[in-house]
């Protein structure tokens, strides 16, 4: 299997892609670095694809723009990676940790799971796990009947799974990891691990998004979040219906 390995990171990020690609060079891991798209730069009337209306019912704010950068970021990583002669794409962020084993880690994994379009190998929350495979080195993989499960810091995804993805999110009404983690919606096998197989970096907890003060400072209150405590309930029936249907 040709796996390809996308590191997602700013230009203003250089102290970030120095770091991870000095371990990945110790690692003698090749890493293609994508460059990422600065929502900070960027003003609301150049956001391009947007549902807003979609987003703010059910996310029950308004974008951020370090958010809207994210998502962008990823959708040109996977367009890159559909582009390359890869089978498949092991997509992180500029804050993951690489470790020694991963690719390995992660092509193992991908074979114990040979029906799986995408496989989330971090997340913040696993809980309800329900397993279906493990791999030759003991990850165990399978979905979880409560979610979101956090964070797209770092996720391998094949070539068809990039191709029925794309399409279904070009348009954003979710953050991007959200929008990953509903395979009910655009069709593909999103699987996750049990635990995670790498960890963050030191630097990641000053986030390039936003911190809690920020999202604070846009979300909505009373009653017209009303929709998406509506919204977020329907969504949560179709994550436990997926997540059983392995």
């Amino acid at each position: 299997m040709k796996l390809g390995v996308y590191i997602i990171n700013l230009d203003r990020s250089a102290d970030r892609w120095a770091a991870v690609r000095t371990k990945a060079e110790e690692y003698r891991i090749d890493v293609i670095r994508v460059a990422a798209t600065d929502g900070h730069e960027l003003s609301p009337e150049d956001f391009r694809d947007v549902d807003w209306k979609g987003f703010a019912r059910h996310g029950g704010r308004t974008i951020l723009p370090g958010e809207y950068g994210c998502y962008r970021s990823h959708i040109k990583c996977l367009s890159a990676f559909l582009e390359s002669d890869f089978d498949a794409a092991l997509v992180m962020e500029d804050d993951i940790e690489i470790t020694v084993d991963l690719t390995k880690r992660t092509i193992a994994i991908l074979e114990a799971t040979p029906n799986a379009d995408v496989v989330k190998l971090f997340n913040h929350r696993s809980r309800g796990f329900l397993s279906v495979a493990k791999s030759a080195f003991g990850d165990e993989i399978g979905r979880c009947l409560h979610g979101p499960q956090g964070s797209a810091a770092c996720y391998v995804i094949t070539r068809r799974g990039a191709g029925k993805v794309l399409p279904f999110l070009r348009a954003m009404r979710f953050p991007f990891d959200v929008a990953l983690e509903r395979g009910w919606h655009h069709g593909s096998k999103v699987f996750s691990v049990r635990r995670n197989i790498v960890s963050l970096m030191s630097h990641s907890s000053n986030s390039q998004i936003g911190n809690r003060a920020d999202y604070s400072q846009v979300k909505f209150f009373g009653p017209k979040r009303l929709p998406t405590h509506l919204l977020r309930a329907a969504e949560y029936c179709r994550r436990i219906r997926y997540a059983l249907a392995i």
